[in-house]
């Protein structure tokens, strides 16, 4: 690599694994019981998903499966393990990300395939998609980029596997909204680079791994292809309350096929003052999320008058919030139409403790559809109670985000509580094959449905419909950001 204070140049031949894997995942054995159902086939996966599931309609599934996005080709979605008292269970959505983490994290599938599934997701998506570049005229000249603002170990590693697959430089530089100068920069709709000398690169197309409002300073509309485009973010993969409306959408579309995208039930367009009476609906257990916070910000879980009391207390950005379900104990869970979930958790520990975990599930699309990437799983800090006393902090039992702020656009992460999926650590999950095809079918429904949504907010021409957009999302703060980020855009 050839660093500067601007950008670092990564060169083809420079993939080293041990700067792109947590050591704990690189000295791993992928499960066998993983490492199948990475290798599943659609085909298996539509004859397995209808056999468990009979009223689902086959050809639907397989359709849904085969989708071509237009936007977000990307993404990773946080589902949760739930039952019911009668025992029955589901995989939960939790939440949708356009700029997923997850490749460091992950064993290799194939022991001789040193880059994983950063070569997975270049070959096989951004490779399909950076071919437009050859077949649009005045796209052809420019450098490819990797623009990010955290995260560098997997970005680092991304920008490698690009080098050695494109076999041309690749240009890694972060691009924070704390830089008052930073190393990128838009102009007449193409993205740049500043490179040591201090002169300006057009980029043809990017890898894009900024996560923290990054509508205040990409355009929606780039001549530069970018992986995944603003409007990816927009549409529900930086923004809970559209994903939200998306969903219901998609589930409405999808009625009589016996598919459905399962989450907590939601409150959308909330305002702080109606807070309180929300979450006394709910039982007194709820959670509030500020709806385009990401990394583990901006989520409350309330149980207690005392944490809603102390949520009340705070101030925040946005005007808007969402509220939905809590998913806790099965005695502090929120009871919705559906009836009381509660968190299946983790086998019981030497200590008979047992804990809440998350599966992340990173997909991608190709000119075939969709197919799986990465998986992991996330510990909250503290064992769950079965009653509330008020000696636990909620957050610390439910809680499952590794991501720690540390002051300003600087993150670090809580990596003792990374649950692998190897030989290891995902006996101790309790997930089947059965539950990782379902949530697998989750993360897929959830990525179309958001890539539908920012369909239905963009023209034909490319243009954002930026008051239809208002509509949806009744919140000046981000929308003064959404203006921010395309002074010199034509949005409707």
């Amino acid at each position: 690599m050839v660093g500067s204070s601007c950008v670092t140049v990564v060169r083809p031949g420079e993939f080293e694994p041990s700067r792109h894997f947590y050591p704990k995942a690189l000295n791993a054995t992928i499960h066998p019981m993983v490492s199948f159902f990475m290798r599943f086939s659609a085909e298996r996966l539509v004859s397995r998903y209808c056999h468990l599931n009979p009223k689902v309609d086959p050809i639907v599934l397989a359709e849904l499966l085969a989708y071509q996005p237009r936007f977000f080709r990307w993404a990773g979605v946080d589902l949760f393990n739930v039952t019911t008292a009668e025992g029955h269970r589901e995989m939960v959505l939790i939440e949708t990300n356009s700029c997923p983490s997850g490749q460091k994290s992950m064993p290799l599938v194939t022991d001789e395939e040193e880059e994983g599934g950063y070569r997975a997701l270049v070959s096989r998506v951004m490779d399909y998609y950076f071919r437009k570049i050859r077949k649009e005229k005045g796209r052809e000249g420019g450098v490819l980029a990797v623009v990010y603002d955290k995260n560098e170990m997997e970005n680092s590693g991304y920008a490698a596997a690009m080098a050695n697959h494109f076999q041309e430089p690749v240009y890694l530089t972060t691009y924070k909204g704390s830089d008052p100068d930073p190393p990128v920069r838009f102009k007449d709709r193409y993205m740049e680079v500043r490179t040591e000398s201090g002169e300006w690169e057009r980029v043809r197309a990017a890898f894009r791994y900024v996560t923290q409002k990054p509508w205040n300073r990409i355009p929606l509309h780039t001549k530069t292809l970018l992986l995944n485009p603003i409007q990816a973010c927009l549409a529900g993969g930086r923004n809970k309350a559209v994903a939200s409306t998306a969903y219901d959408l998609l589930n409405s579309e999808l009625a009589g096929t016996g598919l459905q995208i399962r989450v907590p039930e939601t409150i959308r367009e909330v305002s702080k003052g109606e807070i309180p009476i929300l979450v006394r609906k709910m039982g007194g257990h709820a959670v509030v999320k500020i709806p385009y916070s990401n990394a583990g910000q901006g989520v409350f879980t309330i149980t207690s008058e005392a944490e809603l009391n102390e949520f009340m207390k705070g101030s925040y950005s946005y005007n808007k919030f969402i509220v939905q379900s809590l998913i806790g104990n099965y005695l502090w869970s929120s009871r919705g139409a559906r009836g009381r979930f509660y968190h299946v958790g983790m086998l019981p520990n030497r200590k008979n403790e047992i804990y809440v975990a998350d599966a992340r599930m990173m997909v991608g699309a190709d000119e075939s559809g969709f197919f799986p990437m990465a998986v992991y799983g996330r510990k909250a800090p503290t064992p769950l109670q079965n009653k509330l006393d008020g000696s636990v902090d909620s957050w610390s039992m439910l809680g499952t985000n590794l991501s720690v702020a540390q002051g300003v656009d600087n993150w670090g992460s809580e990596t003792s509580r990374l649950v692998l999926m190897d030989r290891r650590d995902f006996n101790t999950m309790g997930l089947s094959l059965d539950d990782l095809l379902k949530g697998y079918v989750q993360a897929v429904l959830a990525t179309i449905a958001i890539d539908k949504m920012a369909c239905n907010l963009t023209t034909s021409k490319g243009k954002f419909r930026l008051k239809v957009y208002a509509t949806l999302n009744n919140d000046e703060s981000l929308m003064e950001e959404i203006r921010a980020g395309n002074e010199v855009e034509e949005v409707l």
